[in-house]
Parts: C-alpha cells; structure tokens; sequence
C-alpha cells in the first residue's frame, strides 16, 4: 500500500505539473483550456484516491473516496471536448458542448451520495460501492467511445501528416493508460472486486505523458513557455522534495524521536509541499497582474515608441531604411522572435522586404497571401482564430507567425507586417495591438509615398540610351588611358635603368669624399655631402621601387633568397640614417638582439622595406620625437617593428594605407615629394616571401610598421 501511494504521490504531481504548464501558455486558447481541463481531472481523480488511503477517520475517507469518481467523469467529458476542437473546432459549439455535458453532470450530482459509494472503512479498506457505478461507467465509455470515433475518422479524412502523427501519440496513451483504467476503477469495482482499484490512477498518467510528446516535439499546441519553464519547475520541485524530505525524515527524527507520525503521512506532508511550491509562480502571476494594473500603466511608453517610428518616417525616403528603423524601434519594445515586411508586388505576390530578428521565410507565399486577403483592415492575432478562420489560422501555423498587420491606405494594401512569438513566450496584448494599429498606418503612407518616389527615379530609365553612349565614348576614353598608362610604365622602367648608372656613380664619389679619399673636407662641407649622400640613397631606393613596379606588371618580379644576417643588415641599414635622423632632432633608437638565428631571405629586398620602413618614420615624426628599431624572436616569428611618436595615420585612410600611389592626407601635407610606392612595394617583398605586414597607427600619437616571417619557413 505505501508504494501505491507513493506512486499516487508522483503521478498527480506530473499532472498537476503539465496541467499548470499548458494552462498558463496561452489561457485564452479554447484548446489550451481543454487540455488542461483534461489533465487537471486525471489530477483529482489521483489526489482523491490519495487522500482515501491516508485517511485514519471513515468519514474522511467517505467523502475522499465518492470524490474518486469525479475525475474519471470529467477527464472523459474534456477529452470529448478537446477532441472537438482538434477536429473540427467550427462545430464544436458552446450550446454543443453544454448537450454534451448532460450525462456526466447527472452523474456528478449522485457522487456525494451514499449511490456512489455506500460505506469505507480507515484508509480506504472495506469498500462498498452503490448503483451509480453501474451508470457511471457507461457515461464514461460513451464520452470516449465518441471521441475515439472521432479520432479515426478524422485520422483517416485527413491528408495533414502532422496531425495524423499527433493522433498516433494520442492513441498510444489512451491503450496504455484508459483502457486498464476502465477495467480496474470501472468494472471491476461493478463486480465487487476492489483489489486492483488501485493501479487505475497511476496508469492514466501514461495519457498525459504521451500527450506532452505530441504537443511539444509534434506541436500539436503552441506551448512554447513549457519547453523553456520546464527545467526550472523540475530543478524547483526536486529542491523542495529533498529539503522537506531530509527535514521530516531527517531533522524529524532527531528532534521528535519518539513521534508517531507514519510514513506514509510524512508523504502526505511532502506532497503538500511540493503543492505549495507548485501554487507560488501562479498565485505570484495573479497578484503581479492586479499590481501592476493599479501602479504599472504600460511596460514600454507607447508614445515614445510611436515617436521613434515618426522620426525614422519623417528622417528617410528610403524603403528599406524606412522599414530598418521602424521594426528597430517596435522590436524594442514589442520584443519578437522576429518581426519584417511582407510587401505586395504588382503583379500581386507577396515579396519580403526588411527583417529584424531569428531568419524566417515563406514556406508558401500564394497559400499565405490569399488567406490574408481576406482579413481586411483589422489586426490579426493568431491566439483570437478561432470558428471560421480556421483556415487562416492554420496557414499563419504553418508559417509561424502570432501577428499580421496590414500596411493599408486610402487607396489599397500595399503589404503586411508580420511578427512571430514573443521572446517571452507571452501573448500580445491590448497595449501592443494598439501601437501596431497606429504605426502601421503610419508605416502604410510613408512606404506607399517611398514607393512612389521610386517609381519617379526608375522614370529616368528612358535617358538610358543616351546614358550608354556615353559609356561607349568612356570605353574609348579609357582604352586610350590603358595605352598611355602602358607607355607611362615603359618610360618608367626605361627612365629607372638609365638613371641608376649615374646615381650608383654620384653615390659612390660622394662616399669617396666623405671618406677623404679625394682630401679633406670641413665640416660644413661634409655636412653637405652627408645630405647628399642620404638623398641619392633615397633616390636608389625610389628607382627600385619603380623598377619592382614594373617587374610585377611584366610578371618578372623574382624573390632571391639567400642565408642573412638580418641583425647586421639591420645595423647597416640605421647606420646610413641616424645623420639624417639627428639632423631632424630625432632620436633613433635599435634595440639589437642578443642571439639571433639566421635566416634566408631577399637581401637586398629586405633592406628595401626596412630602409623605407624607418625613412617614412623619421620624416614623419616631428622634431623632438622618437623612433624605435625592433627585432627579435619570439614563439614562432621572427619579427621587425619601426615605432615612431609621429603624426599616424587617419583611421578613415587606413584601409588604402597600402595601395599602390595612395598617401594619406597628413602625409601629402608633412611631405609633398612622397610617391605612395614605398608601402605598396613593402607588402608585395613580403607576402612573397611568406611573411605578413604589421601595421597599427593612432592619428596625432604615431604609428608601428614592421613584419614577421614564420621561423619555420626562413630558417637556415
């Protein structure tokens, strides 16, 4: 017997549990209320049965168990209910529901009566059951005999995979769960056989298991709240069961231990409990409601949203950027899963237009749009369908979708706002309707007027002929840029080879001179000659720079690699600079490493980019500043950095820093003779050999370059 009540303990939680779930999704769903109704039933038919075995007083059990028989008459009339609706929900009308009800209300009347049951002993023993059975379960057949009728009928009518599916889960339940609880609670009791009354209750529960896997994994309602609340009521009971459990066992024990509380009442106390935890989040919904009807007038302020929808109105004559904003400003406050447009094209179909939210699309956009053809002006709530939308509401079902709005004008209907659930699982209320029903017809006349403004702009489609011609007299303009800039590129290549001869002559006679080769020179003349010296390097790296451009037009730009010391070259390279640094003020700091591997790399290719690296810097960074040489190994790279404290580079120009002639603003200004090829040229040397460029600048604050070459691939 304890093991039955702890079952019966169990089941009627689970029901309790599921019946709560699927009433408070959506209360104002008819279906949702007849589930519910049903599973509620199947909930007091358990407590009773309960309540009559723990009962020590017979006249307590008495009125427990006439109780039992109530819930078997009502879970059967609910399920003919509930049944109606799934079917045909047009038919299931309120004066053919009270008809229905008839029967098992004659019934109920008789159930506190000694008709029901005659006399029971403590705990439920000796029970001797009246006529009323002998009605009673033929009722209860008839209910479900029909409902079952309806059942298969409909299973078989029907070509919705989706519902034939949901019926299957259905009739799983009733065969493991109504049929052996007719045959235990209904006629056996008839035949004075009250042993095995006891299995009935807990095996109904099999019907409210089977019917939550169809109505959360195959939708059969819209119960979304239950899937997302159902792990914290599950964690919410399990704390209570355990503290409660360890308290009456436990501490119970240890501070009364002469007490003569049974176990099976301790069970009662803890099922009592868990039902006062289960009652906390209703009873907390209902007083929050009440409260915030007097002291909370709106959770969002309609007009401030309205407000916003006015300014992007008013702000835009771009659709899209009309549609961005307003579904931005009523997803703020109307919170969706998604929410978009759904525009009418000339020809009449539907077409989407801007989206906020989780992807969506049509699923079957001809079937959607001739259901809302029909829906007129009004706003459509997919939870108020009910009778003879029953078309439209399994169309916006399909399609996933709780709200349409349509955008109307005086003219026409140009199209729909749509949104699917609320993030919260909650329904749309007055408050939202009516922000809905103002926007859109605020949104309908800004996007008609925005439709109409592009109707004007397409108008200048007719001057395309005159546009292509001109097109054609620009093709001709450019082939012959294309001819010039070739002969720009060969005059440069061809300029460069000539001029390095003479420069590499001028170069080395003024080494000569700085030396004393050719006699002593004073000191302001070998400042000159310093001066000079450092131009015509500059200049033979220009003309390297313009013959590599030309090399990579020609496709003969070729990497060379060869064993390198690059802290030498490095050494060699700031050497050659630091007169022309300390002529700018500038401090030129090298911070050398101590071990350094060597490498194979370009030689001369990489003192290309290093020397342009560091000349950028010291020209750009004023008097006064400092630039500082980097070069070390770290876990994988080997890597070069120029820091400067000079002018950066404007973050608007960044993203062109290294295309080929471009030089940013700031840059022009500080240095006019610059050619925009030494960055280009920088990053093409390096890619080519399997390195990558570092580059991070702050206008007015300085700049890094430098790059990294993976140790793996250059080491010797």
């Amino acid at each position: 017997m304890q093991i039955a009540n702890i079952l019966l303990s169990i089941t009627s939680t689970v029901a309790l549990i599921l019946g709560l779930f699927i009433l408070l999704s959506n209360p104002q769903k008819n279906e949702n209320r007849s589930l519910s109704g049903f599973i509620f039933s199947i909930f007091i038919w358990l407590i009773a049965n309960l309540a009559t075995n723990l009962s020590k007083n017979p006249d307590m059990a008495l009125v427990f168990a006439r109780l039992t028989l109530v819930g078997p008459v009502l879970f059967a009339y609910f399920f003919y209910i509930f049944v109606a609706l799934f079917v045909d929900p047009s038919k299931a009308t309120k004066k053919h529901l009270i008809r229905a009800a008839i029967p098992g209300f004659l019934v109920l009347l008789a159930t506190p009566t000694s008709l029901n049951i005659e006399s029971i002993g403590a705990y439920g023993a000796n029970t001797k059951v009246g006529s009323i059975y002998t009605v009673a379960v033929p009722v209860i057949l008839a209910y479900m005999i029909v409902a079952l009728t309806k059942l298969v009928r409909y299973f078989y009518k029907t070509r919705d995979l989706l519902k034939r599916v949901q019926i299957r889960y259905i009739f799983v339940g009733i065969v493991l769960s109504l049929i052996p609880g007719v045959i235990t609670n209904g006629i056996l009791p008839i035949f004075g056989n009250l042993s095995a009354n006891i299995y009935g209750p807990n095996v109904v529960i099999f019907l409210a298991i089977f019917m939550s896997i169809a109505i959360v994994k195959h939708r059969l309602l819209d119960v979304r709240l239950i899937v997302a609340r159902l792990l914290t009521y599950v964690l919410l009971l399990a704390a209570v069961l355990l503290i409660y459990g360890v308290m009456i066992f436990g501490i119970g024990d240890l501070v009364l231990p002469d007490s003569k509380i049974s176990t099976i009442e301790r069970v009662f106390y803890i099922v009592f409990a868990l039902l006062v935890a289960i009652s906390y989040q209703p009873l907390k919904r209902f007083f929050d409601k009440i409260t915030n009807k007097f002291f909370f007038q709106d959770a969002y302020d309609s007009q401030s949203i309205l407000g916003e929808v006015s300014d992007v109105v008013v702000g835009n004559i771009d659709p899209k950027k009309v549609q961005k904003g307003a579904l931005m400003a009523l997803s703020e406050a109307l919170r969706p899963l998604y929410m978009g447009f759904l525009l009418i094209s000339s020809n009449g179909k539907l077409r989407e237009g801007e989206l906020v939210g989780q992807h969506w699309n049509i699923h079957d956009p001809a079937t959607l749009r001739t259901a809302l053809g029909r829906t007129g002006k009004k706003i459509v709530l997919y939870d108020e369908l009910e009778g003879s939308h029953g078309k439209l509401r399994e169309v916006l079902r399909v399609e996933d979708i709780s709200v349409v709005s349509p955008l109307v004008t005086k003219d026409e209907t140009i199209g729909y706002l749509i949104l699917g659930p609320k993030k919260s699982g909650n329904i749309y209320n007055t408050q939202d309707v009516g922000l809905l029903n103002i926007a859109s017809n605020e949104l309908a006349v800004a996007l008609q007027n925005a439709q109409r403004f592009e109707e004007i702009q397409a108008f200048n489609i007719t001057l395309q002929e005159k546009v292509t011609e001109a097109t054609r007299e620009v093709k001709k303009t450019n082939r012959k840029l294309v001819a010039l800039d070739e002969a720009k590129d060969e005059f440069i290549s061809m300029a460069s080879h000539q001029l390095r001869t003479p420069l590499t002559s001028i170069k080395g006679y003024l080494s000569m001179m700085l030396e004393g080769d050719l006699g002593k020179v004073s000191p302001q003349q070998e400042q000159a000659l310093k001066e000079a010296f450092g131009s015509s390097q500059r200049m033979v790296y220009l003309i390297a720079d313009f013959l590599n451009v030309s090399r990579i037009k020609t496709g003969k730009f070729v990497i060379e690699t060869k064993e390198v010391d690059l802290p030498q070259v490095v050494g060699e390279e700031i050497t050659q600079l630091r007169e022309m640094a300390a002529s700018r003020e500038i401090t030129l700091q090298y911070e050398a490493p101590g071990v350094f591997p060597r490498v194979k790399l370009d030689d001369n290719k990489i003192r290309q980019v290093m020397m342009n690296m560091v000349d950028n810097a010291i020209y750009y960074t004023p008097s006064g500043g400092m630039v500082t040489i980097q070069l070390y190994v770290d876990a994988r790279d080997v890597v070069f950095k120029v820091v400067d404290t000079g002018i950066g580079v404007p973050k608007r120009e960044q993203h062109k820093l290294f295309t080929k002639f471009f030089r940013a603003g700031n840059a022009r200004k500080a240095r006019p003779d610059g050619t925009g090829l030494g960055l280009f040229m920088a990053q093409k040397i390096i890619v080519e050999q399997g390195g990558s460029i570092i580059f991070e600048s702050t206008e007015g604050k300085g700049s890094t370059f430098g790059f990294r070459f993976p140790l793996s691939t250059i080491k010797s």
